[in-house]
């Protein structure tokens, strides 16, 4: 089965790597051939190549409105599909746009699963990420050859579109986590606390969360993991939007959604959009004074640990 993948950023660079690793045939599509070759991937001249050669067409990019401007219109993915094809959606996308993109390849009698992931590049690159899936059973089953090497864990969550819909749940609560532990964080460090003693208290106490077991530890010794790859603060502003937009869709009502999404776009405004999003804990500093968490050694930190 030969797999051609649009969308070799970050996390689209990295599962492509790792499925050409495996020995899945792999090319990829980008109007600078160099951006798909630095992964070790083969790259198609063209987008029509691309999908006449493949089996499977996966997608790794940014948003839905990018997805629909690859998969819609009369040259785009959906048009050139055959029925023996299927697509597959690694984007954090909405549900209403897959749901609709979806029934037009089925309409060609083509296969669609959404499949975003969740992890981080760390997890892309040892193979370890969590797929939440959307779409047939039969589908999804069919695809195991194509997760097994990129995924620790597949979850079907249900029809069309759940698949999304989890990933957009999930990274909700990643950015209020994200968010709250940075003003926290800020706080200790206004405070006198020592950062790096304040998470070992707070590891071993309810205000615990995946912000302060794997990412403030490093951020603490002022490795913000950029080197591992991560969503940018502008991705993230995008998910929250995303949740609130399902948010009002479903009728739920959000009082933290707002607080976090304005922090975040905080983070933009004071120029960190591109950044990883662990930056926002210095977008949260620098309105507090410039406040920052690395080397911020204090008395306490010599202080004994004895009751």
């Amino acid at each position: 089965m030969r797999v051609g993948l649009i969308g070799v950023g970050n996390m689209g660079g990295r599962i492509g790597r790792r499925l050409h690793e495996s020995g899945i045939e792999i090319r990829g599509f980008h109007r600078d051939a160099a951006k798909v070759e630095r992964w070790s991937i083969e790259a198609a001249s063209s987008l029509d190549e691309l999908v006449a050669w493949a089996d499977v067409v996966a997608l790794c990019l940014p948003d839905s409105p990018a997805v629909e401007s690859v998969l819609l219109g009369e040259a785009g993915v959906i048009a050139q599909l055959r029925p023996d094809q299927s697509v597959v959606d690694f984007t954090s996308a909405l549900p209403a746009s897959t749901r609709k993109l979806a029934a037009l390849a089925a309409a060609r009698g083509a296969g669609y699963v959404d499949a975003p992931v969740s992890g981080g590049a760390r997890s892309a690159e040892i193979g370890s990420l969590t797929i939440m899936a959307g779409g047939t059973r039969d589908a999804i089953d069919s695809l195991r050859w194509l997760f097994a090497p990129i995924a620790g864990t597949v979850h079907h969550m249900g029809a069309s579109g759940s698949g999304h819909t989890t990933k957009i749940l999930n990274n909700f609560l990643s950015a209020i986590s994200l968010a709250a532990t940075s003003e926290a964080m800020v706080g200790a460090r206004l405070a006198g606390l020592d950062p790096a003693r304040f998470l070992d208290v707070v590891s071993t106490s309810s205000g615990r969360s995946y912000a302060t077991e794997t990412r403030f530890p490093a951020i603490v010794r002022g490795d913000y993991l950029e080197a591992n790859g991560g969503i940018s603060i502008d991705l993230m502003v995008k998910d929250m939007v995303s949740f609130l937009d399902v948010a009002a869709e479903l009728d739920i009502p959000s009082y933290t959604g707002p607080g976090a999404l304005a922090a975040f776009k905080t983070a933009v405004a004071l120029g960190y959009g591109d950044s990883i999003n662990n930056r926002v804990v210095d977008a949260i500093g620098d309105v507090a004074g410039g406040v920052r968490l690395a080397d911020t050694a204090t008395d306490a930190s010599a202080a004994s640990t004895s009751a």
